[in-house]
């Protein structure tokens, strides 16, 4: 089984920065994509930003330019550096793997268990 363990959250005023990290946790071999979803209450979960195996990178319009993810492979972690932060990126982030190779097994979607962001105005 995979774990992701997410840190980084917390309060931050606007204009600031935060990092947040996800690892991945157990005996995994090979992660094809590592990412991260943000979502506020009442509304649908949505992709922040997502990096995939081969070096391709994808970024949600909003956050494009302020925003960057990068991975370590060797230590199967996904990092979300935010800067220039809006009141409007306060959400609970949630990082997610898939296609996650486990010896013979491939596990899909996993997700990590959310850390909140807050920007104060």
């Amino acid at each position: 089984q995979v774990q992701l363990v997410e840190s980084g959250g917390g309060l931050v005023q606007a204009g600031g920065s935060l990092k947040l990290s996800c690892a991945a946790a157990g005996s995994t071999l090979r992660i094809n994509t590592m990412g991260w979803y943000r979502q506020v209450p009442g509304k649908q979960r949505e992709l922040v930003a997502a990096s995939r195996s081969g070096g391709t990178t994808n970024f949600a319009d909003s956050v494009k330019g302020r925003f960057t993810i990068s991975r370590d492979y060797a230590k199967n972690t996904v990092y979300l550096q935010m800067n220039s932060l809006k009141p409007e990126d306060t959400a609970t982030y949630y990082c997610y793997a898939d296609r996650v190779q486990v010896g013979p097994y491939t596990y899909f979607e996993i997700w990590g268990q959310g850390t909140l962001v807050t920007v104060s105005s």
